[in-house]
């Protein structure tokens, strides 16, 4: 096992990817020579060279356009839109090209090999442009898959998984964990399943559910609740699409409550389709309502980050409420 922070772990996964295949190019703004805006493909152009690893014009649409062509040909594009918050120009290009490949072909050509890589969320003092979470709005485009890691070890894994997967992939990487979140990750080669979710640890009283940067504010606010005698159950979903039903219902029907925590506004959240299926599958097994607590329903607001951030304190509450109600 070595240390590594998340950036590392994702560096090293691209490099395993790119030995092994190929066929696999990494490519987008400034991921060449300067190694990508947070370094995460350092010394990739370096070891593959410039045909392999190169940077693009200041163009998202352009990007996504040239990866569905390079996997529709059966290369294996890796794409990085450097912030998250620059996808919207590429979203129809991902939305009605990269999700609808195979369909509109009747499954006789598809980009199924395509992953698109990008850093999402607040933490760094990103103001509203460089701060936002849009996992919702490619939550409800059937072809594609959604992933979300939330430490080191899940990033390298999951990001080998998306990249082999034969479905177009948007790989969500926690910004403000790049640096900050470290642990013991295998050198070697290893895969985590896709479309599953993770127990973190159990519980008896309460389900909290989450992904990406947002695991370390839950299991903050769950020691808080242990304190007050709350046994809180801890559930990573890891693949927002698609999303693990079963083990969260398993859980749910065990505790009997459920709080789900995302960054993102809560008004069209991915929490309310959560809320909705969890409420059909464990009707007659909840406690209490389904819980919320996720981003304000404002732009990302640069002075007052801390107050839009759904962090332990308000999460705190919100599991209390729901042992009270």
């Amino acid at each position: 096992m070595a240390q590594m922070n998340l950036l590392q772990a994702i560096n090293n996964a691209l490099d395993i990817a790119m030995t092994e295949n190929e066929s696999a190019v990494c490519f987008g703004e400034d991921v060449g020579h300067f190694g990508g805006v947070f370094r995460a493909t350092s010394n990739l152009q370096e070891k593959f060279g410039k045909d392999r690893c190169f940077n693009t014009p200041l163009t998202e649409q352009g990007i996504m356009g040239f990866a569905n062509g390079l996997a529709s040909q059966g290369s294996v594009p890796i794409a990085e839109i450097q912030f998250a918050d620059y996808i919207f120009p590429a979203f129809d290009q991902i939305v009605n090209e990269s999700a609808k490949f195979r369909y509109r072909s009747g499954n006789e050509f598809d980009v199924g090999n395509l992953t698109i890589r990008t850093p999402y969320g607040g933490g760094i003092a990103g103001g509203l442009y460089h701060s936002q979470s849009p996992e919702a709005y490619f939550a409800h485009t059937p072809g594609l898959k959604i992933v979300v890691p939330r430490n080191p070890y899940q990033a390298k894994g999951l990001l080998l998984a998306a990249i082999r997967d034969k479905n177009p992939i948007i790989f969500f990487e926690p910004k403000k964990l790049y640096r900050a979140s470290t642990g013991e990750v295998p050198e070697e080669d290893y895969q985590l399943p896709l479309g599953k979710a993770e127990v973190v640890s159990n519980g008896t009283d309460i389900t909290l559910l989450g992904w990406g940067a947002q695991m370390e504010t839950i299991e903050k606010a769950a020691q808080m609740a242990e304190k007050e005698g709350v046994s809180c159950e801890i559930v990573d979903l890891r693949s927002i699409l698609p999303w693990d039903v079963d083990t969260v219902a398993e859980s749910v029907k065990k505790t009997g409550r459920l709080l789900i925590n995302h960054e993102a506004p809560l008004t069209g959240g991915f929490a309310g389709e959560i809320a909705a299926t969890i409420q059909d599958k464990c009707f007659l097994h909840l406690e209490s309502p389904i819980s919320r607590v996720c981003g304000l329903d404002t732009p990302f607001p640069l002075a007052h980050e801390k107050e839009y951030m759904p962090d332990e304190l308000k999460t705190f509450e919100a599991i209390m409420a729901s042992v009270n109600y």
